[in-house]
Parts: C-alpha cells; structure tokens; sequence
C-alpha cells in the first residue's frame, strides 16, 4: 500500500498530480493552518509569453484557522469572472482550449465558498478529466490524533491506512528520516519528476505552470506519458 500526504494546492503543477498517481490513497490535509503566499489559493499560468498568478481571494479571518475553516472573500463573486477572461484570452488558440475551457470554467463557477471544498471540487474534477482513480482522503476524517506534528504525524496517517511505502516530493528530502520512518516499518521514497516540456506557443517555455497549462498544450495521451515522468529515489 502506497501513500502520499499534501496540503490542498488551487490547480497544482503537474508533480502534484505525478504523486497523486503513484500512490494508493493520497490524504490531503484540510486541518492545517492557511499559509498566505503558499500554493493553497493561487497558481501560475501563462500570460503573454510569461508566467503570471491567478489567485483565489480569502476572506480576512484569524490567521490559526484551518484551511476547511476559510472562506473566499464576497469579491471573488465579480473576481471570478475577471480570472475566467484572463484564462481565456490567455488560452484561446492553445490547441485543446475547447476541450479545457468549460472544464476549468465549472470550477471557477463552483458556488461552494468554502476554501478547502472549492479547491478540492477542482482537484477532483482534473482527476476525473485524467483518469486517475486512486483513493482520495482529507485528513480530518481520519480518526488519528491530529495534534501530532510533522513527520511523527505523517507516520501515524501511514500506519493507520495499513501503508507500506510513503512517497514525498523531492523537496521534502531534508523533513523527513529514511531510518525512522523503517523503525515504524515504513519504507519512504522521494519522487522526483523528470524534465518535462512542451510546445507553449513558440515561446520560451516556462516549467512549473498550472496543471491548466498542461491541459492547454496537451492531448490527454500526452499528460498521461508525463503524468509516469519521474523517478523515485
């Protein structure tokens, strides 16, 4: 049994569904604090030949709350529409816009303001779009102590889904110990994913965009041979 842990992330880079697919379940956590400036309300898409963020607006609120706890600010009811024509003057002569546009659109149109249920509509809804079937679970449903922190809480969510194997992003090396994780009989693999590169309008390309870049400029045949373009160490 393989498992993977992240934060939620408003349509992640590709790696993020890289992890999802090398995995038996993936837990996303719902009950950790909001990070402003992370990844878990905006994303980079490409805008003139550059990259540029599309970001979700947070309501003000304690900066303790939990993610599940947050809320979109009243402006994103107009602020949608803004991000919905900057994504399709952005996009509208990529190849396989027609296929995407409506798709990204039913997310961005999602009613549901809750932060945490807004992000993860859309997560579910490009997984869907992928064919990817793996196991989807937020943390706060399972029944661990979710006090405990860092590594000592990801081995607890491993042992409790029966995990063998974890897997994290290469940039999550220096957090945990290959050692601790065996005495807890865990075996933990890095993932790092390959060079990935394509066509983005005879540009220069620019890595690391929004899945939504990737769904732009490619058939689905092509973001599955991306989507096994990673090695595990």
């Amino acid at each position: 049994m393989k498992v993977a842990i992240m934060q939620p992330y408003f349509f992640p880079y590709i790696g993020y569904f890289q992890l999802i697919n090398s995995v038996d379940n993936f837990v996303i956590y719902d009950n950790i604090e909001f990070t402003k400036k992370g990844w878990i309300n905006r994303n980079r898409i490409l805008v003139n030949g550059t990259d540029k963020f599309i970001s979700l607006p947070i309501k003000k609120d304690s900066d303790y709350l939990h993610v599940k706890d947050r809320k979109l600010s009243s402006i994103w009811e107009f602020e949608r529409k803004k991000m919905l024509n900057r994504i399709f003057e952005s996009y509208k002569k990529a190849p396989c816009f027609e296929d995407i546009y409506e798709m990204i659109k039913s997310c961005i149109m999602y009613e549901d303001t809750n932060l945490f249920n807004f992000i993860l509509h859309s997560l579910k809804t490009v997984l869907n779009y992928l064919n990817i079937k793996n196991n989807i679970i937020v943390s706060s449903t399972l029944p661990v102590d979710h006090g405990l922190k860092n590594e000592q809480k990801v081995i607890t969510l491993c042992k409790h889904l029966h995990a063998d194997i974890y897997i994290n992003p290469i940039g999550g090396i220096d957090l945990y110990s290959k050692e601790k994780f065996q005495l807890n009989n865990l075996e933990l693999q890095f993932q790092k994913s390959s060079s990935i590169s394509y066509a983005q309008f005879g540009n220069t390309f620019i890595p690391g965009l929004s899945i939504i870049d990737v769904m732009m400029f490619n058939k689905k045949e092509d973001i599955n041979i991306h989507l096994n373009s990673y090695s595990l160490f």
